[in-house]
């Protein structure tokens, strides 16, 4: 296929300015609002344009030079309020984590984006567009100073026809202002364009967004596949086209082709379906996650005017009320994990590299699930999901029928409904206020009918909190039970003809590495014990489906910490959750080997807590911990203080008073020592140590390794207590673009070249500029020996 014969697409990722503008003074905000006759002209008038930012001659050289996807709500002071709650209140303000954004700080409430735009002048003819996966939250968007699109929900992509506006081989001004005074959540949000932006060519006559579907089915060792192909004809012409579907196999083999002729009236879509059979297919799963592709080829006239190419999987997914959740026919529990798009560094504007690390952290734990909490996932996560093989329940943000909550749930299941690791769609989670009654349960149908109209092949959800078997319960496919585990086996023996699983469960809180509870510096320990009243532990919703097979899984809150919702404490100066498995970098709390050890087959001890525990001797510690074997002994300086047989799904622990030295667990398996965990008491630290996810990048721009630095004493051990202040540096092409330690009430900058250890640890966030070559980053203390790492970065295609 020639160049010229195919669809372009580009993404913007580079060369955007950026300042923030102001939400209620118009002589703040660019001039925008100012004239009353703002919308009266399409580009306002010479004297009195819509916004000055949006004209060419605007001098943004005052502006700041940004990166998207771009959240600039990270690099926002913290504003804790002068008024403090009562006693035993919450503090609405630490939902969002007291980030100074939103009605009360209209100064910061609004940002404004511009670049020039260079559309090639052989792209006279087509039709141009742009593509944002998601901004947020209300966007307008001005080309050329002419706005040409508006958008308000925060999570749903939008595209907008540029034709009429556009000028091919010459400067184009793209311009976009993203309003997030209000936001949609109740947890930290970003503010801005946090998804990536795309530019687009296509012929008159091509594949509508979202276009080419296909449900594709295991029959015998191959695969049947019923394809729908929807065209738009953007022309004055009628046009009768032929498109042909192509099968390629996960290793680029045709497996099955055919061709249909299809008229499309001018300025209108026409459709064409076509059903497929191949002899063999591997099979998509989390274990091995298969990818096959269809190929749509549009032509008109001899000439290929259009072609996409759309991954999709062979497998089948069913939710049985008896057995469960079943994958290829077999029964597989979903081990799940929700998660928000939030890390700490970046905020909500997280890199598809980091996107990818996330998953992978996850799958290491032993997840094979994940539910995006509470809004579509960006298409970057999707496609992570779909390649290292995540289940994922898909969910749309709003519950509610109105024209623009139904256009974005229709967008959310056109967008994933070929991707094979979106088993279910959910169409809410706890809207308590209509969950049980009858206005929710003709809510629930309308969402159902647009769904099943757009995606017959995947089930509906829905999570709730309460009124279970009233509202909505009985309308959608699935019932999800938010953390009301005890109540499952009573809904399931009054509805024993539905599936249900748990959507969010567990919810223990904990504060990576402390192990007593100081209520006073907002610190939880990380036993698995603490949690909210409606929550429970993760022992104890997983004692409960692991064993019941009828409870197709469920999904733990959360798999990694978050700003906002600081749950137990609400209040400063808590600013990020305590819910994750691992905290907001990343690292592993405890309760992650809990997990680890009942959701992966490996033999696994870990044995918790530290040993520095200076000031306590001959004080009782307890001690714990998380095996998948047999029996575990313990010693202490090599004595042993006994053993104990493990019981499935439990954690040992025992009582030892304190004495420094060595604490080693032994693990026995079949008789026989299988593994065996040491927690030394350190001395004082004398060096950094450095480790890295990857030592090889690409030298695109956008590409990230996760670097995790700790500190250590004289023998090498890790000193657990540390909290040294770790200046980054770099040399070579690359850059730091965040950092984080994972405690809930640190209120050091995220964007920052520096940041205190935390229990011991820190992350830094290299990205690769675009010149490639070798980049050394090293991390120093006072005092302490630093460390250095050399990565290498190599040069591939680059986006504009």
């Amino acid at each position: 296929m020639s160049e010229s014969a195919r669809r372009h697409r580009v993404k913007l990722a580079f060369g955007w300015k950026h300042a923030l503008g102001h939400a209620a003074d118009e002589d703040k905000d660019f001039g925008f609002g100012r004239d009353q006759r703002t919308y009266a002209k399409v580009g306002g008038s010479a004297s009195a344009p819509i916004a000055q930012a949006a004209m060419a001659d605007f001098d943004d050289s005052g502006w700041a030079s940004v990166q998207i996807p771009h959240d600039w709500a990270i690099d926002l002071p913290y504003d804790p309020g002068s008024a403090a709650p009562a006693d035993g209140q919450d503090d609405p303000r630490a939902a969002h984590g007291y980030k100074a954004l939103g009605r009360d700080h209209p100064e910061n409430s609004v940002g404004w984006y511009r670049r020039k735009l260079a559309i090639p002048a052989d792209w006279s003819g087509r039709r141009l567009g742009l593509t944002f996966d998601g901004a947020f939250r209300s966007v307008i968007v001005f080309l050329n100073g002419v706005i040409v699109a508006e958008h308000a929900g925060g999570y749903t992509p939008f595209d907008v026809d540029i034709t009429d506006i556009a000028r091919p081989g010459e400067v184009n001004w793209l311009v976009v202002r993203v309003d997030a005074s209000l936001g949609e959540g109740w947890f930290y949000e970003g503010a801005g364009l946090y998804r990536h932006v795309w530019m687009t060519a296509t012929d008159p006559l091509h594949v509508a967004p979202y276009g080419a579907f296909i449900q594709a089915a295991p029959h015998g060792a191959g695969a049947t596949g019923k394809v729908e192909v929807a065209l738009r004809n953007q022309s004055d012409t009628p046009r009768q086209a032929r498109v042909r579907m192509t099968v390629l196999a996960p290793n680029g083999l045709a497996m099955a082709r055919t061709e249909r002729l299809v008229a499309v009236d001018a300025w209108s879509e026409g459709r064409s379906e076509a059903d497929l059979a191949w002899d063999a297919a591997p099979l998509w799963s989390p274990a091995d996650p298969q990818l096959h592709r269809l190929s749509v080829e549009v032509e008109l006239d001899g000439v290929v005017r259009d072609a996409v190419d759309v991954p999709f999987g062979v497998r089948s997914a069913v939710f049985d009320p008896r057995r469960g959740f079943l994958l290829n026919g077999q029964p597989l529990k979903l081990l799940g994990a929700c998660c928000h798009q939030d890390h700490a560094g970046v905020g909500a504007a997280l890199p598809d590299a980091l996107q990818v690390w996330r998953i992978q952290q996850l799958k290491a734990m032993g997840c094979n699930a994940y539910r995006a909490a509470h809004n579509p996932a960006t298409p970057e996560l999707m496609d992570a999901c779909d390649r290292l093989g995540m289940l994922v329940i898909a969910e749309t943000r709003r519950m509610s029928s109105d024209p623009e909550s139904l256009e974005e749930l229709s967008t959310l299941v056109r967008r994933d409904r070929n991707r094979p690791s979106v088993i279910a769609w959910s169409i809410g989670n706890e809207e308590q206020t209509i969950q049980g009654t009858e206005v929710g349960a003709a809510i629930a149908r309308t969402m159902k009918r647009v769904v099943n109209r757009l995606d017959p092949s995947r089930p509906i959800t829905a999570a709730k909190d309460q009124d279970f078997g009233e509202g909505v319960s009985r309308v959608v496919d699935i019932l999800g039970f938010n953390y009301r585990t005890p109540q499952m086996e009573g809904y399931h023996a009054r509805f024993p003809d539905q599936p249900i699983m748990g959507t969010e469960t567990g919810s223990t809180v904990a504060t990576r590495g402390e192990y007593v509870l100081d209520a006073a510096r907002h610190i939880v320990p990380a036993y698995d014990r603490e949690h909210p009243w409606w929550a429970s532990t993760a022992e104890e919703w997983w004692i409960l489906a692991a064993d019941r097979p009828y409870i197709a899984g469920g999904f733990i809150w959360t798999g990694f910490d978050y700003r906002g919702e600081p749950t137990p404490y609400n209040r400063w100066p808590s600013v990020g959750s305590y819910f994750g498995a691992m905290d907001s970098c990343g690292f592993p709390k405890d309760n992650y080997w809990y997990y680890r050890a009942w959701w992966r087959p490996e033999p696994l001890l870990h044995l918790f807590p530290h040993w520095n525990w200076e000031g306590r001797g001959g004080q009782d510690i307890e001690v714990w911990v998380h095996s998948n074997l047999d029996r575990v002994e313990l010693f202490l300086n090599g004595r042993s203080l006994g053993a104990q047989s493990v019981m499935r799904n439990r954690h040992l622990a025992w009582s030892v008073a304190y004495a420094p030295g060595v604490l080693e667990a032994r693990g026995w398996k079949d008789g026989r020592l299988v593994t065996t965990q040491r927690r030394e008491t350190a001395g004082a630290p004398v060096a950094l140590r450095m480790s890295a996810d990857r030592l090889r990048l690409v030298a695109d721009g956008e590409d990230v390794a996760m670097i995790a630095v700790d500190a250590v004493d004289a023998r090498g051990r890790p000193c657990p207590r540390a909290a040294d202040l770790i200046q980054f540096s770099t040399t070579g092409d690359g850059r730091i673009i965040g950092v984080g330690n994972g405690d809930p009430v640190s209120h050091e900058a995220d964007r920052a070249d520096r940041r205190r250890l935390f229990n011991g640890l820190a992350q830094a966030i290299l990205q690769t500029g675009r010149q490639g070559g070798p980049i050394t980053i090293t991390a120093s203390a006072g005092g302490l020996r630093p460390a250095s790492l050399r990565l290498d970065a190599r040069q591939t295609r680059q986006s504009t």
